[in-house]
């Protein structure tokens, strides 16, 4: 069976996109980290206390996005204390920042009483909206149609023939 021929449930949900990034990103705390990290809250410590999670809970979450390439320490050492490292996002964890916008509009939207945040662009101080928007341009509403179609990266469930 050719891609082209793949109906959606046909499709191996273990090549999804969305699974594999969620195997990284699923567990309690790992989203919020990366907010923070987003934010410039770089060392341990100041993760958790900002954060009030756990000190085992913290390194976990550390260890697997530096694991997938989302995280990278750098040694910092503060007078009279030993070495320490801080947290960075790589260029892979940057481009989560349109997930937690996203993330950020549906709560503002659905789960609180209003923005307790407003993200503005600093050039110009207007808040930042989000536009989903199909290759040619054309704006998509919530409500427009869209179609999943196979890629190259898709491969069948069903055991070869």
């Amino acid at each position: 069976m050719s891609t082209e021929t793949l109906r959606w449930r046909d499709i191996d949900s273990g090549a999804c996109s969305i699974a594999r990034t969620m195997a990284v990103l699923g567990e309690p705390w790992t989203m919020l980290v990366v907010r923070d990290l987003l934010h410039g809250v770089r060392r341990f410590d100041d993760l958790v206390a900002h954060l009030g999670i756990a000190r085992t809970v913290l390194t976990r979450r550390l260890a697997v996005l530096a694991e997938a390439g989302l995280v990278e320490t750098a040694e910092y050492r503060e007078p009279g204390r030993r070495t320490r490292r801080e947290y960075r996002l790589t260029e892979a964890g940057q481009d989560l920042r349109p997930v937690l916008l996203a993330l950020m509009a549906y709560g503002d939207r659905h789960r609180a009483d209003g923005p307790p945040v407003v993200v503005r662009h600093e050039g110009c101080g207007e808040p930042v909206a989000l536009v989903a928007e199909c290759a040619a341009g054309h704006r998509l509403a919530a409500d427009d149609r869209m179609r999943s179609t196979p890629g190259p990266g898709a491969r069948s469930s069903a055991p070869p023939a």
